[in-house]
């Protein structure tokens, strides 16, 4: 069984006496995560791309049991068509195949809200294109239409005859919760993404979910609460589950992981135990809630 949960991020001061002990240096931050969570979304590579030599160093400072979620590079997601950047994302591929197959897990393909229907046939070239190169991929759509039911069903089709993950973005929290923090211009900046129907299907070996968490922890509640159901079933087809929890604001992210994990342990659903929790209290230097 495989159920992981992480964060999209490892490189956040704000978690310094809180998720990371006192006093740690930014250059440990990456190694002290890995103790804590057992994957990462890895945001870092939308926006810029690592080196080689980093790459080298993200697998000196992790565990073999942790998995990278890279995304390709904004430059090829958010500016056009993604067939002619084909050789661009081979690059691309290659260069995270640096990370191994244990530490690689699914490169994540994000679209943007203007990556219409209309350009299904250049997504499935572009899939098609960087099949064989025995890595996983998982696609995330933003466009409203890809969730009108006749264009999902087209849209899951094709990615599970390919074989590719369809990411489940549940922002829902973000739109559904009163604000606590209702001057905070990062939940306002949170809700210029698009407020998209949650259609919860898998259509790979692999299911990725996207929490957007509200900040205060007790509104997450009902909204774990119902993934409880789909998580627990996927898991018994013998699917593997990897949960990103996010938060506008981003020091309340590892707590609300921390939450989830606790919700679904609770229901009695089979997972591993967070490694968090299995550090000792010495090593930890936080207070949760």
């Amino acid at each position: 069984m495989t159920f992981k949960i992480g964060c999209a991020i490892w490189a956040y001061k704000g978690w310094v006496g809180e998720l990371f002990p006192q006093g740690t240096s930014p250059s440990r931050f990456l190694q002290l995560y890995s103790q804590r969570f057992a994957t990462v979304e890895c945001n870092a590579t939308f926006y810029s791309i690592p080196s080689a030599e980093t790459i080298k160093r993200w697998v000196q400072e992790t565990p073999d049991t942790f998995e990278f979620f890279p995304k390709f590079p904004r430059s090829l997601t958010h500016d056009g068509a993604l067939q002619p950047k084909l050789g661009e994302a081979l690059s691309f591929i290659k260069l995270m195949q640096g990370l191994g197959s244990d530490r690689l897990g699914a490169l994540f393909v994000q679209l943007p809200p203007r990556y219409s229907p209309q350009n299904l046939p250049d997504l499935e070239a572009f899939l098609k294109g960087v099949q064989g190169t025995g890595v996983e991929l998982v696609v995330e759509v933003r466009h409203p239409q890809w969730f009108q039911p006749d264009v999902a069903k087209r849209l899951n089709e094709l990615l599970t005859r390919l074989n590719v993950g369809r990411v489940l973005l549940d922002s829902r929290p973000m739109y559904d919760c009163v604000d606590v923090f209702p001057e905070d211009p990062q939940l306002s900046s949170e809700r210029r993404k698009p407020n998209l129907p949650l259609q919860p299907v898998v259509t790979s070996a692999l299911s990725i979910i996207r929490y957007i968490s509200h900040p205060n922890r007790d509104f997450n509640e009902r909204f774990i609460m119902g993934w409880i159901p789909h998580i627990e079933a996927w898991l018994r087809e013998g699917k593997r589950v990897y949960l990103f929890v996010h938060c506008p604001r981003e020091e309340y992210s590892p707590q609300n992981a921390r939450f989830f994990q606790d919700l679904l342990e609770q229901q009695g659903v089979s997972i591993p135990p967070l490694p968090w929790t299995l550090l000792q209290p010495d090593s930890t230097q936080l207070s949760l809630f």
